[in-house]
């Protein structure tokens, strides 16, 4: 299609503006060849005729379509042109508030002149790893794109920022480097990229000034070169600088300032430290006033040099040195302001004792008389002599200004070098990243040669900049195999010889600055006979001989030839200089020594690992006052130019190029003229026409085929995308040199893209006509049936009418005759009743005389009966008692012969033991004194008791004679009351008969009067009585109301305060639970860096000792009990055995570390007090809540009390039964019975307790046998063991003393007590029946000292007795104590009744009762509390009685199971032949527990843990089955009460667990699975604890399975800790993995096909929204998300947990999907938020699909559902603004105004968001009170908890499976 066939009508051009550069303007008439002009109309509807150029015939640039306007690459525009470009970068700047647009392979940055919220952390979190093309432009996407080409392709990178005075390039360049330093980050510890960004500050305070343009303008050039070692981490930088604007320190013009750091010290001299430099305000100094602007709006110059110093220090400048630098800086200040006067017209003179050269003189170290006279002389040598010339004045001040220039010449370049030492390291420079912040193409109205050497720069760079962008060009269409036409673009290797090739303008510079006579002038001569003839890019001024032109690729620029020669040399007196040299200031003289002699301010030497670095600076090793020999400024220059560009030639470039919008800096205001001119200077626009001629559009076939599928038919469309696209677009452009076809990509020409784009819009049009033609019809046709319809309503409802007004006519006719007929009725039946009355009043009066005489009847025979009744109850009564005295004397006669009965019996009974009293009677006289004493002891207590009981009865009577005396005024209170009423009935009762009197009196004159009177009177009452009734009763409706009302009120504001005091406390539960798992994060940081580091030293020791190597210190069995001292003290240890090995290392660090490892457990420490403090908070809310079902547990008193008896006699049972157990124990632990705590001895204290006296006399004498018998066994067994020669040596019949026979009991004792010599305990009876033996028993009794043995035992039986008498007396006297202090509270307690009491009795009666009810009731409450705890207390106690019986249980089977066949029988005698002992063999009862060795805890936490695989475990077998056999494990360690085991494996599994997470830390089943395992483990801690929380679910089996002597708090802390780093360790695993498909399926991919077509793309290619192979969907994401939701189930995952983890995963997903939406203009469209809502819809059905909708997973998008939305809704009223505000709650203001900012059409039926509607929202949201920040922040993670989730499963049916490899573990 031709050109010209686009300038048709309604077509859109571009035409020339003198204001705004280029106007907008639409053609009337269609264009036709040979026309001359266009008739075209301008946007304000002006009509004009646009002549054409008669000979060029050029028409005007036509218009992209809207759909193409504010995108952010301008090689996506379909027109590629000037105006074009300029437009839409207005649109974004304006319009969108967007400072950053891509040109190619350029980043076009607009100066906003205003702080924008763009660069903070999370914005560089953003951009990193994200492809160039994938989000928006910005600075960090080439500080990214340039970061990830060098480590992918190993190559140096460099970015060139470049731009005008105050266009931001050193902002630009400062964010970039701060972009490097967060991403790489630093490869030591000494914070490298913290220094890189302190040399900023540095660098602006010295080369940094204002100027008209810019209030913080770089005034040299920087290029820093940021080294990177092999990991890509900064290491280093290194700096260079181009040429300095020494002219600035002597002079200013006017607004301008000199550079920062002068008027940073003037404005900090009144510092102490400063008032030696003698300085003042700035307006005081030649030097810093010239400009009259000393002060920058909004900088604080003191604040800007504490910023300086604090860099200096950073960077490693001592104080000393700053010192030295503002005392040289006050110098040249001061030095300024020397005074120079005329002493003739050839000489001048400096006056004496002058304040300023004095203090430059103190300053410097130099002398007055020296400075003075060189200041005015300089000296002049020939070949023989040496002359002292005068100097005039003005050559003198010059000479002066000269000096100064120098000294900060040399100042700058003393900085700059020790900047760069101080970024230097020794590690070895892999890579690096040069930003070359340098100044842009200048032109002024006078420009002089700093301004040559800048344009000279920028020619070079646009040369490179253009051989650059060819060079892409080239190798992009021999990618695609298009063929390659030779573009044609401005070459400026001319202009770059005419400057600097030989007899160039800087040669001939040079050759004049060597001439003795040489002058500007001649220097102008000599270019114009040797260039104007020759060269047609150098020109000469019409009307100046002083000048020359140049023509420059950006414009024409002229330079005045003043001052060339003086600034190229940059000559400066020698003498001035010798004399600075001669100081005695040590840092002046330093400036002028060599390069290789200056020491460093930090004591560093330049280390010598690293790259080459070029200098700059002028070789000075040549003799200096050789003037043939010292190179000029501009071959200085000229040499470290072409340096710099063999530098960037070695790299690959990456371009900036900072746009300055007005010259007002007004923010965010655009001016095109000054735009287009900095856009043709900096090589935008060439990047644009190197584009435009060659194929500027490019779209693969899957973009084409999805953006114009439209424009297909249904045979066009192809299996084969390629073939299809190929097909259509030969039918639609009919010349093939419009477009090419390469492998990937179709290239179109310039406006192809745009014809088809009108195409498109054509088909799209004449589909929405054919559907608005459609659905027109439709509406027509609905609105003739509506109005159908209702014609035959209003026909129905018009002949409804008439029929109602016929019968309201026949009604009415028919209702007269009714009331004719009623009104007669109602005559006749007056009469009637009239007549009915009269007779009615007679039958009363009769039946009323009738009715008393039978009811007189009736009384009298009632009242008979009652006497009868009365008279036979006497007489049954008689009877019964009668019978009732028989019945009893019966039953006492028959009690009396059983009782006889039983006293016959007892008394044999004491017989038969009369007969044992007597073998023992001296020793039952010993017990029976005792036995007295305890009997008085007995009797004392009972006194006391009765003591107790009499007060106790005492306190009820008065307590019960209060009550009735209460009670009795009561009563009487009622009565009052009673009798009040009583007198005010009676009162009426008077008014009433004085009322009847009075009528009486009156009936007296006469009754018919007084009758109608008294009716009428009645009558009128009667109705006030009821109007007044009706009014109260009104009132009390109101009342009633207003009361429920009032109460309802309370109770709801009340409820509100409770919710929201119970909402905060969750809130700052929550932030507390968050702020402490923070910390764990950090901690675990820490710990794994302190591993590392540990590693590090560890294979620094065995490289440095191979034969030693250090083992493990993780299973020690001196371990801590906390994980995390144990490995920090392992640390530590580490660090100090590495110390002695290496020396390289800095500890520094790791001290710092260990310090901040302390002071974050502190913290922890704290928190975690905050947090149990926060939680009794929260608790106490919820008691307060409660506090009002407290009065409603009167009702349940009883029944606690029924409970707590039902208790008792539990327990009463129980220690029975428990009794009874330790009694048969007592044959075992009889060589113990004297010690306390002994079973012997708690046995004897429970029957000295018993209630019968007899009974415990002879429960005493059993003991007294039973002690006895067991001596006789033990010295049995000792006779039997003597003849063993393996266990004694000695023969007892040696042992002669009593002594060394005691001390052989003792041993026998010790060795009977080994399960060897273990013996199944004696009965009584089989006891009794040995002593019941014959006499041979007693015989042997009696040899070998036996008998002696007998009586020691009742030594310790009687020593027993005593302790066990004073122990029961302390506890008595402590009993009485106890009984004394509840004495006096009882009489503390009568006497506040009292008080109370005597205080109500002054009260009203109201307020009395009132007293009285509030006092009961909180003694009612109390009472109530104290039962509550004493319930609770003995509950426990039964439990613990429970724990220890089943204990005791155990023991006595596990004594029965141990009994051996060799054991002999207590009731047979040692004669006797031994007969084994059947034991009936039963199923084992499996108590829930494995038992394993010491030795094999390793081998235990290795195949448990370290060697599991997660996927077996989770397919094949129970879930959590490894927390279930470590706590079965533990549970045996408790069991045996073996506390060093128990530490010992927890110690080691927690330790395992996280080296496997260290190791494997990135699996997901890995994690899943001990995330699982862990709080299995940790509930299993909780659940058998022994806690009453936790063991409300279990069942009795399970409570028999509590852990019974360790109380394991602390560790479930820490292994919460644990837990709490799985999680979220689990989350980032998750987040790495879900990362890269949450952009390309919730946003990228096309959910809904073909409701959004793909816009054309630039140079920076998106990742494509058609789903080819390898991109991520949505579908991939639930499936995702399924994947780890199965996982966590196998694995055992707690339900509320895997709640927590969908809802931090959904907040993932929402959190990257809206931070994405917010950084891509291509994304915020229409259809994209319907593609959005649809994907949301989509997840949610996940959620409900997986019963996870009450997880909060849902509440987590709203931001982004309410984003979508806010893409859909309209956006155009206020009414619309309104609704925005109120539906966009989760939004915050930023967000929202940036949504609407980046809004995009897809197609033209879109329209654009207004500025006005965008600036209406931010007014109506201005109120918010929300944070400013833009983007969500990813890395948030939810507080975790870990409610507590008890198992069913038993513990002792749990099967180990063979596959575990725990075959050494043994059931218990």
């Amino acid at each position: 299609m031709a050109a010209s066939e686009l300038y048709t009508k309604c077509a859109r051009v571009w035409i020339p503006d003198a204001e705004e550069v280029w106007k907008s303007a639409e053609l009337t008439k269609d264009y036709k060849n040979g026309d001359a002009s266009l008739l075209l109309m301008l946007e304000d509807g002006t009509n004009i005729e646009h002549k054409l150029d008669p000979k060029t015939k050029n028409l005007p640039y036509l218009r992209n379509p809207d759909i193409l306007v504010g995108e952010n690459d301008l090689t996506a525009l379909s027109y590629l042109h000037e105006p074009a470009v300029l437009h839409n970068l207005k649109v974004r700047f304006i319009d969108s508030k967007l400072i950053y647009t891509y040109c190619g392979i350029v980043l076009v940055a607009i100066n906003p002149y205003e702080t924008l919220p763009i660069y903070g952390t999370d914005i560089i979190n953003a951009y990193s790893g994200q492809n160039m093309g994938d989000m928006d432009p910005h600075i960090f996407a080439v500080a990214e794109e340039a970061y990830k080409q060098m480590a992918r392709d190993e190559r140096n990178q460099s970015i060139i920022v470049s731009g005008e005075s105050g266009a931001g390039k050193t902002v630009s360049a400062k964010y970039a480097m701060r972009y490097f330093a967060t991403v790489s980050g630093s490869a030591s510890e000494a914070n490298v990229e913290e220094k890189v960004l302190a040399s900023n500050p540095i660098m602006e305070a010295i080369g940094n000034a204002k100027t008209t343009r810019n209030d913080n303008s770089s005034r040299f050039g920087k290029y820093i070169e940021i080294g990177f070692d092999n990991r890509y981490r900064i290491i280093g930088a290194n700096m260079r600088t181009y040429l300095l604007e020494k002219s600035r320190v002597v002079f200013q013009a006017d607004e301008e300032r000199n550079y920062h750091i002068f008027y940073q010290l003037c404005a900090s001299s009144h510092l102490p430290e400063f008032k030696t430099l003698k300085l003042s305000s700035a307006n005081d100094f030649l030097y810093t006033r010239q400009g009259r602007s000393p002060v920058i709006d909004g900088v604080d110059d003191t604040k800007e040099l504490c910023t300086t110093r604090n860099a200096f220090t950073l960077l490693g400048i001592n104080e000393s040195y700053q010192m030295g630098l503002f005392q040289v800086l006050a110098a040249i200040l001061h030095l300024g302001n020397v005074e120079i006067k005329d002493r003739d017209s050839d000489s001048s003179l400096i006056p004496p004792n002058n304040r300023h050269l004095t203090a430059f003189c103190d300053l410097v170290g130099v002398t007055y008389q020296d400075m003075a006279q060189w200041l005015c002389h300089r000296k002049l040598k020939t070949a023989t002599e040496t002359y002292i010339k005068p100097l005039p004045r003005l050559q003198a001040t010059n000479a002066r200004d000269a000096l100064s220039k120098h000294i900060y010449a040399k100042l700058f370049n003393w900085i700059v070098e020790h900047v760069n030492k101080a970024l230097i390291t020794n590690v070895k420079q892999h890579s690096f990243i040069g930003v070359l912040d340098i100044y842009g193409f200048e032109t002024f109205e006078i420009n002089s040669f700093e301004q040559f050497c800048i344009n000279y720069a920028n020619e070079k760079l646009q040369q490179q900049f253009n051989m650059h962008v060819f060079k892409l060009e080239q190798e992009e269409y021999m990618k695609e195999q298009i063929p390659w036409t030779l573009i044609d673009f401005y070459d400026n290797q001319p202009c770059i010889n005419l400057i600097e090739a030989k007899m160039g303008i800087l040669d001939l510079l040079d050759e004049e600055c060597k001439m003795p006579k040489g002058t500007d002038d001649s220097w102008a001569q000599k270019l114009y006979n040797t260039h104007l003839k020759t060269c047609s890019l150098f020109e000469k001024p019409r009307m100046s001989n002083r000048a020359f032109i140049i023509q420059h690729f950006a414009d024409k620029v002229e330079y005045q030839c003043e001052g060339f020669l003086e600034k190229n040399k940059d000559t400066v007196n020698e003498e001035q200089i010798n004399v600075l040299k001669a100081s005695k200031f040590d840092l002046l003289v330093e400036l002028f020594q060599d390069e290789e002699k200056a020491t460093s301010p930090t004591g560093q030497v330049p280390g010598t690992g690293g790259r080459t670095r070029l200098s700059i600076k002028p070789d000075k090793g040549r003799d200096k006052s050789s003037k043939e020999h010292k190179k000029t400024v501009g071959c200085q220059f000229r040499n470290s130019l072409q340096m710099l560009m063999e530098t960037l030639n070695a790299t690959t470039p990456h371009y900036v190029r900072c746009i300055k919008p007005n010259d007002f800096k007004l923010a965010f205001s655009f001016d095109p003229k000054r735009a287009v001119q900095q856009l043709r200077a900096c090589g935008v626009l060439e990047t644009i026409r190197i584009s435009a001629a060659g194929f500027p559009s490019r779209w693969t076939y899957q973009e084409f085929f999805s953006r114009y599928r439209v424009l297909m038919k249904q045979k066009d469309v192809l299996p084969d995308k390629k073939l299809t696209c190929k097909n259509v677009l030969e039918k639609l452009v009919q010349d093939q040199d419009k477009y090419q076809f390469g492998k990937t990509k179709i290239f179109f020409r310039a406006g192809q893209v745009a014809y088809l784009e009108k195409l498109r819009a054509d088909k799209l049009r004449a589909a929405c006509i054919r559907i608005q033609k459609t659905i027109r019809c439709w509406l027509a046709r609905k609105k003739y049936l509506r109005k159908r319809s209702a014609a035959i309503t209003i026909q129905r409802f018009t002949r409804g009418y008439q029929a109602r007004c016929l019968a309201k006519f026949m009604r009415r006719t028919q209702a007269a005759t009714i009331i004719q007929k009623y009104q007669r009725m109602y005559v006749e039946r007056k009469r009637y009743r009239q007549k009915q009355a009269a007779a009615l009043a007679m039958q009363t009066i009769l039946r009323a005389y009738m009715a008393r005489q039978k009811y007189q009847a009736l009384l009298r025979e009632h009242k008979a009966v009652i006497i009868q009744k009365h008279i036979r109850g006497w007489l049954a009564r008689c009877w019964y008692k009668r019978c009732l005295y028989s019945i009893v004397y019966l039953q006492c006669c028959i009690r009396r012969m059983r009782a006889r009965r039983e006293l016959k019996k007892l008394k044999i009974e004491a017989r038969s033991v009369e007969h044992f009293k007597k073998l023992n009677k001296g020793m039952e006289n010993k017990i029976m004194q005792l036995q007295r004493k305890i009997d008085e002891q007995n009797k004392e207590n009972r006194s006391i008791s009765e003591r107790l009981i009499g007060l106790e009865n005492s306190y009820s009577t008065e307590s019960e004679r209060m009550r009735s005396e209460l009670s009795r005024l009561r009563g009487v209170e009622e009565d009052a009351k009673n009798k009040s009423n009583q007198v005010v009935s009676l009162q009426d009762e008077l008014e009433r008969l004085r009322k009847e009197l009075s009528a009486t009196q009156q009936e007296k004159k006469t009754i018919e009067d007084w009758a109608q009177t008294y009716r009428d009177e009645m009558e009128k009452m009667v109705s006030e009585l009821k109007d007044q009734n009706g009014m109260l009763k009104t009132e009390k409706d109101d009342l009633n109301r207003l009361i429920q009302e009032q109460s309802q009120q309370m109770t709801e504001k009340m409820a509100r305060a409770i919710a929201e005091e119970t909402q905060q406390l969750e809130t700052d539960l929550n932030e507390e639970r968050s702020r402490y798992q923070n910390l764990l994060t950090e901690h675990l940081r820490l710990e794994e860096k302190y591993d590392d580091l540990k590693e590090e030293m560890a294979l620094s020791s065995n490289v440095s000792k191979p034969g030693h190597r250090r083992t493990d210190s993780t299973h020690s069995s001196n371990e801590s009990e906390y994980t995390y001292n144990s490995e920090y003290a392992e640390l530590e240890e580490g660090s100090r055995a590495a110390e002695d090995v290496t020396r390289g290392i800095d500890t520094s660090l790791t001290l710092k570390l260990q310090k901040r490892l302390t002071e974050l457990e502190q913290e922890k420490q704290s928190l975690r007090n905050e947090l149990e403090n926060k939680e009794e908070q929260f608790q106490r809310a919820r008691a307060r809540d409660d506090a009002e079902f407290k009065k409603a547990r009167g009702a349940e008193l009883e029944y606690e009390s029924l409970k707590r008896q039902e208790l008792e006699s539990e327990n009463k049972k129980l220690k029975h039964d428990l009794a009874e157990m330790r009694q048969s124990l007592l044959g075992d632990a009889a060589t113990g019975a004297g010690a306390p705590g002994s079973p012997a001895y708690k046995v004897l204290l429970d029957q000295l307790n018993a209630s019968c006296e007899e009974l415990e006399v002879r429960k005493e004498e059993v003991l007294i046998l039973r002690s006895q018998l067991v001596s006789q066994k033990e010295a049995m067994h000792h006779k039997e063991t003597m003849t063993e020669p393996s266990v004694f040596v000695e023969d007892v019949s040696k042992l002669k003393d009593a002594d060394e026979l005691k001390q052989a009991y003792i041993g026998l004792k010790d060795t009977n007590r080994s399960p060897r010599f273990m013996r199944k305990p004696l009965e009584v009876n089989d006891l009794l029946s040995r002593l019941r033996s014959a006499a041979p028993d007693f015989h042997k009794l009696n040899e070998d000292g036996e008998l002696w043995l007998v009586n020691q035992g009742l030594k310790e039986t009687i020593r027993l007795l005593e302790h066990q008498l004073q122990t029961q007396r302390r506890s008595y006297d402590n009993e009485v104590e106890a009984l004394r202090g509840e004495l006096q509270n009882v009489k503390e307690e009568n006497n506040r009744q009292q008080q109370l009491l005597a205080q109500n009795l002054q009260l009203p009666p109201e307020a009395r009762i009132e007293a009285s009810l509030q006092h009961e009731i909180t003694r009612l409450t109390n009472e109530n509390l104290d039962l509550m705890e004493q319930l609770e207390k003995q509950d426990r106690t039964i439990r613990k009685l429970k724990k220890q019986l089943k204990v005791y249980s155990k023991r006595i089977g596990e004594m029965g199971a141990g009994q051996t066949e060799g054991q002999t029988s207590p009731g047979q005698m040692v004669d006797e032949p031994i007969h084994p002992v059947n034991i009936p063999r039963r199923e084992k009862d499996f108590q829930g527990m494995l038992e394993y060795k010491k030795e094999d805890e390793l081998k235990l936490v290795k195949n448990l843990i370290l060697e599991l695989k997660p996927r077996g475990v989770a397919v094949n077998l129970i879930p959590g089955l490894p927390a279930y056999i470590l706590f079965m494990c533990l549970r045996h360690a408790d069991y045996v009460n073996d506390d060093q085991k128990v530490r010992t494996l927890l110690t080691s599994t927690i330790n395992s667990i996280k080296k496997i997470l260290k190791k494997r830390g990135d699996d997901f089943e890995t994690v899943s699975f001990w995330l699982a395992n862990t709080c299995r483990f940790l509930h299993c801690l909780k659940q058998y604890s022994g806690d009453e929380a936790f063991m409300k679910h279990n069942t009795s089996r399970q409570n028999e399975h509590s852990l019974s002597n360790f109380d394991l708090a602390e560790y479930r802390q820490v292994i919460s800790d644990l837990a709490i780093q799985i999680y979220q360790q689990l989350i980032k695993c998750m987040e790495n993995i879900l990362q890269p498909m949450i952009v390309s399926g919730m946003l990228e991919h096309e959910t809904i096909q073909g409701v959004s077509g793909v816009k054309p793309t630039g140079l920076r290619k998106r990742t494509s929204s058609i789903a080819d192979e390898g991109t991520y969907t949505l579908d991939s994401i639930l499936r995702q998300l399924s994947a780890f939701h199965s996982t966590m189930c196998q694995h055992g995952t707690d339900p509320e947990l895997i709640k927590q983890v969908v809802k931090q995963q959904f907040y993932i997903i929402g959190a990257v999907t809206l931070n994405n939406l917010l950084l891509r203009k291509d994304m915020c469209s229409w259809s994209k938020g319907m593609q959005i809502r649809y994907n949301v819809s989509q997840l949610e059905e996940w959620l409900r699909d997986k019963g996870l909708m009450t997880c909060g997973a849902k509440e987590t998008l709203e931001p982004l559902i309410q984003a979508a939305q806010l893409l859909q809704v309209k956006k155009k009223t206020d009414e619309d603004a309104e609704a925005i505000c109120s539906m966009c709650q989760a939004l915050t203001t930023a967000q929202i105004v940036k949504v609407l900012n980046l809004y995009t059409p897809v197609n033209e039926f879109e329209e654009r968001v207004s500025v006005a509607f965008i600036r209406t929202i931010q007014t109506r949201l201005r109120d918010r009170c929300e944070s400013p920040q833009l983007l969500m922040d990813t890395k948030m993670i939810y507080p975790v908890t870990f409610p507590f989730n008890p198992s069913s499963l038993a513990l002792e049916t749990i099967q180990i499976p063979s596959s575990l490899n725990l075959g050494f573990l043994t059931r218990v």
